[in-house]
């Protein structure tokens, strides 16, 4: 019977390869050259069989994984992991583990920009302040359970609300003999109640709305700030952005590059920290088991007299609040801002790392941005591919880990009975 199955799976794996040589002919075998306005077609028939066996080797390597994932609950396999995830987390429940663990993780962090430079540094920064962005998103998506494709608008608010805060009170400051880089310190709590402001305004007009009409009208949101902003020239400076963005003020002295890079690279570790404890402290408490309820099934959440227009209201604002604060360090570290840069690649990039970490999972969350935003830089010689790769590691880890790579690990109260001869 076993041998059987084989066979069955290698005959679909011969039908798939016929299906994609003959597809991916017009691409991969057939080379069109144009030399002094004549086209000419050279056929590469060595590139066939590579195709085939490719395509053969995936197509088998893909339905055993398929049958894998659809009888792993029965397999041994199955047992071991949750036998290893068990072991882990008992291991790490206790204190002294813990503590040498965080100490460790500590020193890696302090060290990391002494010992790697400030290239590293950079890319770095660039990494956690979508650490931010991820786990202010998973507030909305993860917590709520509410789809926002125009997560990169409130990015974009913080942003502008430090560009413009520098480009016009900037003169003001000089003038005044302050220094500029107080500018920062004010707009980071600004640029949170300005971006939760908007968070509510959004939130206002889809207190009904859900699945795919909450996902269009938050997309078209995120495209019509982007828009303003381009097209708002004489206040915004529009395409042209807003340059020469002072970065944060450390005590009136002047920072050159490198001091710079390693003071924004503690700042944004001080805020990741900040936001993880607070989202933490939301999970626990009762807004946060009410926008879990919510997330759940909103008619019986209503039922239970739990209010879903307040509840909506705080999980935008609550999410755009974490956005603004990482457009603010966004625009010290690179000093310069437009548009452009808060496009909906940029949303689409922050909702992957979170459905790829793992929704509503802190740590899971974490290391989705981390991944997405790391190993492009390091692996620039496969730039072309990033999209490919992207869609690639999206589609397996919604197929055979649909919870994401580090999921959630939810609160669960046992009751546990005592046998009556114990008692007595």
């Amino acid at each position: 019977m076993k041998s059987q199955n084989i066979l069955h799976e290698i005959l679909d794996s011969l039908k798939t390869m016929v299906w994609f040589v003959i597809l991916l002919f017009p691409l991969v075998v057939m080379k069109v050259s144009v030399s002094s306005g004549v086209a000419s077609v050279s056929f590469r028939w060595a590139y066939i069989p590579l195709t085939a066996l490719g395509s053969f080797v995936l197509s088998f390597i893909w339905n055993r994984a398929l049958q894998w994932s659809e009888n792993r609950a029965s397999m041994g396999n199955a047992n071991l992991q949750k036998g290893l995830v068990y072991r882990t987390s008992e291991i790490f429940r206790q204190k002294k583990t813990r503590t040498s663990a965080l100490i460790i993780l500590a020193i890696l962090v302090l060290a990391y920009p002494h010992a790697l430079g400030m290239y590293h540094t950079n890319i770095m920064i660039t990494a956690l302040i979508y650490v931010i962005l991820a786990l202010g998103l998973n507030i909305v998506v993860g917590l709520g359970g509410l789809l926002n494709l125009g997560y990169a608008a409130f990015f974009a608010v913080g942003a502008y609300t430090y560009g413009l805060l520098w480009k016009y009170a900037g003169p003001v400051f000089t003038e005044s003999g302050i220094h500029t880089g107080w500018l920062f310190w004010i707009a980071l709590p600004l640029a949170g109640l300005i971006a939760a402001l908007f968070g509510i305004l959004l939130s206002l007009p889809v207190l009904r709305l859900r699945g795919d009409y909450l996902a269009i009208i938050t997309l078209a949101f995120g495209e019509i700030i982007r828009m303003f902003l381009q097209n708002s020239g004489d206040l915004t400076g529009g395409a042209a952005g807003i340059s020469l963005i002072p970065r944060p003020w450390f005590f009136a002295m002047k920072l050159r590059p490198p001091a710079a890079a390693l003071y924004i690279y503690y700042i944004v570790v001080a805020l990741v920290l900040l936001t993880i404890l607070v989202v933490r402290r939301i999970e626990d408490s009762r807004v946060g088991r009410a926008l879990e309820a919510m997330k759940e099934d909103e008619i019986a959440c209503e039922a239970m007299g739990i209010d879903l227009v307040k509840n909506k209201l705080i999980t935008f604002s609550l999410g755009a609040f974490w956005a603004g604060i990482a457009g603010v360090v966004l625009a010290a570290q690179t000093t310069f801002i437009n548009p452009d840069s808060f496009t909906l690649w940029e949303s689409i990039m922050i909702l992957m790392a979170v459905v790829i970490g793992g929704t509503g999972s802190i740590p899971g969350t974490i290391a989705g941005a981390l991944i997405l935003k790391l190993l492009p830089e390091y692996f620039r010689a496969l730039s072309q591919y990033r999209m490919l790769i992207y869609g690639v590691a999206m589609i397996v880890i919604i197929i055979f880990k649909p919870e994401g790579l580090i999921p959630r690990n939810r609160k669960k109260y046992t009751i546990s009975t005592v046998d009556e001869k114990e008692v007595h």
